[in-house]
């Protein structure tokens, strides 16, 4: 009888945290989901709802957030996508990856459309932008300028 309500508590736990990982995605989520589910599954060991409570707050920690918005923001790029769309997204993935401003502007200038910043390349270098400030400012303008001619 102790037996069975042990294992019907281990059943209770198991599904509160399949409950759990079914509301996580994306990401670093999608990893770490995969390997708990396969560890439910194979039942490799008596899972404790307080070690999956400390668990999650480790792995989705302020610093996974970070290291999760830096591999986001290496690969995030225009594409077709409205430059202001692009900007406000890339800004907010900056924020949270907390890269320095050259590293920033080294990532700007990479993953936006190959056209805008060859036309602001052939700027004279006095008024080329220098600061992060300035090539967001110089990157709108000319990536409106784009949208405007292209319609």
């Amino acid at each position: 009888m102790r037996l069975f309500l042990k294992s019907n508590r281990v059943m209770e736990t198991d599904n509160r945290i399949t409950a759990i990982l079914a509301h996580l995605k994306g990401g670093v989520a999608d990893i770490y989901i995969q390997r708990k589910l396969d560890e439910l599954n194979k039942e490799l060991r008596t899972h404790d709802w307080e070690d999956f409570i400390k668990e999650i707050k480790t792995t989705f920690s302020d610093k996974m957030k970070a290291t999760d918005a830096k591999w986001k923001i290496k690969v995030f790029k225009q594409r077709k996508k409205n430059i202001a769309d692009f900007m406000i997204e890339f800004n907010a993935l900056a924020m949270k990856a907390d890269t320095d401003e050259l590293h920033t502007i080294f990532l700007l200038k990479k993953n936006i459309r190959p056209n805008i910043i060859k036309t602001i390349l052939g700027y004279l270098p006095i008024t080329a932008p220098e600061t992060l400030k300035e090539w967001k400012v110089v990157i709108m303008s000319v990536g409106q300028g784009y949208k405007s001619t292209e319609g």
